[in-house]
C-alpha cells in the first residue's frame, strides 16, 4: 500500500505542528505506535533525541527536512518499520543496526536474555563457560549476553550470510568477540564441540498463518519467520539434537509463542531435559522456557 502525502502549503513546519501532522497521518492508517513513531522519524530527520524535540517544540523546520520527513512517513504508513527506516534499534540498552535482512529485535526477546544471564550466574563449576546461539539474526542475543559477560565465549550461527555480515558488524560496533559461522543449525558446528549454553530465537510462525501479520511483520525476512506447517520444523530439530551439543547439566534456552509451550515442555522432557522453567513477556505470556540436561 502506498499513501502520498499532499500537504498544503498554509500548514506550518513548527516541529509541535510537524509532530501533530504526523501523528494523524499515521494514526488514520491504523498503525498503534503512531506517537512514538513520529517522533522517532522527525528526531531522524533534524538530528536531535525526542526529548530534544520537545524543548525545541517552536523550532521552525525548513522545506528540505519536511520534505524527508514526510518522506519517511510515507514510507511508514506503506508498512516498512521504522527500525528499517532508520536503519537500528535499541535493545537491553544497546543500539543494534538492523536492515531488512534480519528480523527486528523486540523488547519479548530481553527475556530470554535475563533467563540467560540467570543460567550463567548459576556456579556452574566449568572453569571457562561458553554458548551457542542459534539463528543469531542481526547477534542481539549473543552480544548482549557477551557484553554481560565479557568471559563468555560465544559462537553464533545461521543460514542467511546477509543476517551474518549484520551481526559481525553489530559486534564489531559494540566491542564484543564473537565467532560467527555459517550454517544450518548446528550443522556450521565443528564435530565434537560442547557448550554450557545454547539459545535461539527461531523461527516459529507456522507458514499459514505468516500473510496474516501486521504489514511490518510481513516485511520481515520469511526465512527467519516461517517455523514449517506448525511453527515447531525448527525448534524440534533444536531440541532433539542439542543433547549432542550440551555439556552434562547444560542449559537449553527457547523462545516461542505462547501457545506452542505445551508440545515444546513435552519435547524437552522426551529428550532428556528436566527443571524446565517458563518466563513471561512484558505481556505476562509464557514466551521463554529454559530446559537443563540430565
Amino acid at each position: 500500500m502506498t499513501v502520498l502525502i499532499v500537504r498544503q502549503n498554509t500548514k506550518s513546519n513548527r516541529i509541535e505542528d510537524l509532530l501533530t501532522e504526523g501523528k494523524q497521518l499515521l494514526a488514520s492508517q491504523k498503525i498503534d505506535s503512531f506517537a512514538l513513531d513520529a517522533s522517532l522519524l522527525l528526531a531522524e530527520v533534524l538530528g536531535f533525541s525526542r526529548e530534544g524535540l520537545l524543548t525545541h517544540n517552536n523550532y521552525k523546520v525548513d522545506e528540505l527536512q519536511c520534505k524527508h520527513y514526510f518522506e519517511l512517513l510515507e514510507r511508514r504508513c506503506a508498512g516498512e518499520s521504522v527500525a528499517y527506516i532508520v536503519g537500528r534499534k535499541e535493545f537491553w540498552g544497546l543500539e543494534f543496526s538492523v536492515t531488512p535482512a534480519v528480523l527486528v529485535p523486540r523488547p519479548d526477546t530481553e527475556t530470554l536474555v535475563q533467563a540467560a544471564l540467570n543460567v550463567l550466574s548459576i556456579d556452574s563449576g566449568y572453569p571457562h563457560l561458553s554458548m551457542l546461539d542459534l539463528c543469531t539474526g542481526s547477534g542481539v542475543i549473543a552480544i548482549t549476553l557477551k557484553h554481560e559477560c565479557p568471559g563468555l565465549e560465544a559462537l553464533a550461527t545461521d543460514v542467511s550470510e546477509e543476517a551474518l555480515a549484520i551481526a559481525r558488524n553489530n559486534a564489531e560496533t559494540l566491542g564484543c568477540e564473537i565467532t560467527f559461522l555459517h550454517g544450518d543449525l548446528y550443522n556450521a558446528l565443528k564435530q565434537g564441540q560442547r557448550f554450557f549454553l545454547i539459545t535461539a530465537n527461531a523461527p516459529y510462525v507456522p507458514s499459514a498463518t505468516i500473510d496474516q501479520l501486521s504489514p511490518e511483520v510481513k516485511n520481515e525476512p520469511r526465512l527467519a519467520l516461517d517455523g514449517g506447517s506448525d511453527g515447531l520444523d525448527l525448534i524440534q530439530r533444536i531440541i532433539t539434537e542439542a543433547p549432542l551439543y550440551l555439556e552434562s547439566g547444560g542449559y537449553l534456552i527457547l523462545e516461542a509463542d505462547p501457545s506452542q509451550m505445551e508440545t515444546i515442555t513435552a519435547l524437552l522432557k522426551s529428550n532428556s531435559f528436566s527443571d524446565l522453567v517458563l518466563h513471561q513477556d512484558l505481556a505476562g505470556q509464557n514466551r521463554v522456557i529454559v530446559g537443563k540436561l540430565s
